[in-house]
């Protein structure tokens, strides 16, 4: 596989939906409540990301209205089950519908978080953290090429926020980031706002982190808003982002050289579609110095 960065713009698997060209630039988490605004006013967004395990098994009207958004817009494919860093066997039944989903929507590339989600066959539906070691490393990327082989596109892996730690890790988290994603050749998704939160929660420098990054390997960025409950902070989803966060993003568009996909995540306490659109006009503006 070619760099991740550049892979991007590769052409789409045989058979897929071409969708429009060109590199995506700033997009939204397309949410079922705006479907209907989104297909009726085609509002001036670059993508659309969708979580991959709402429309995996989807049929019918939702699955149609998705199909008809993937025909006027490029989709990305987000999941938060992929379980990368479980020791639990990859499913392969869940690997082949998330293929044929990205197939259908001709997603360039699928992400999901670097995290477990369960053992013994188990499912949290939470984003656990793993310990930043060189056994877990090795583990994590020999699982990933695995991922990417049966994807046939790029594998975009995401910083998730988080809460607590393991004694045990020997690496920060941007050193295992770094090397899974040279190791194991795969693209990052820089989620600006969990790189705040976990920063806050766990006493780091978050200038350090977005520095020490291979920039090259950034495919992808998230910014949503959070909750800030003094004593932590909480990645809610569900606010406007927050300064701190256009600060970071601001520096994390001059360390990757601009032109990296942006998207905006709201997922609880959605307002109205217009709204989301000006909040994404900030990104813009942000990203372009203003």
């Amino acid at each position: 596989m070619t760099e991740a960065r550049r892979a991007v713009t590769a052409p789409a698997p045989p058979g897929a939906r071409p969708g429009p060209p060109g590199r995506p630039g700033f997009g939204l988490g397309l949410r079922s409540p705006h479907l209907p605004y989104v297909r009726a006013h085609r509002p001036p967004v670059g993508f659309f990301e969708v979580i991959s395990e709402n429309f995996m098994y989807a049929q019918g009207a939702r699955r149609r209205a998705l199909d008809e958004i993937a025909d006027a817009y490029p989709v990305v494919l987000h999941g938060v089950s992929l379980s990368i860093g479980s020791t639990d066997p990859l499913d392969h039944d869940y690997l082949g519908r998330l293929k044929r989903l990205a197939d259908d929507v001709g997603a360039p590339w699928v992400s999901d978080h670097v995290c477990w989600t369960g053992v013994l066959g188990l499912n949290t539906h939470d984003l656990l953290p793993l310990p930043f070691t060189e056994e877990s490393l090795a583990h994590v990327v020999r699982r990933v090429r695995t991922v990417q082989d049966v994807l046939e596109r790029p594998l975009v892996l995401e910083n998730p926020s988080s809460y607590v730690g393991f004694r045990a890790s020997t690496l920060t988290e941007w050193e295992f980031l770094a090397r899974m994603a040279d190791e194991a050749d795969c693209g990052l998704l820089l989620d600006v706002n969990n790189v705040h939160v976990s920063a806050f929660n766990h006493d780091f420098d978050p200038v350090e982190y977005l520095r020490a990054l291979p920039h090259e390997r950034v495919v992808q960025m998230h910014l949503a808003g959070h909750t800030h409950y003094g004593s932590h902070i909480v990645d809610t989803h569900d606010a406007p982002v927050a300064e701190p966060v256009w600060e970071l993003y601001r520096l994390a568009v001059e360390l990757t050289g601009g032109g990296v996909p942006t998207l905006l995540e709201r997922d609880d306490k959605l307002p109205a579609f217009p709204e989301l659109l000006a909040e994404l006009d900030t990104a813009r503006a942000v990203a372009g110095g203003g």
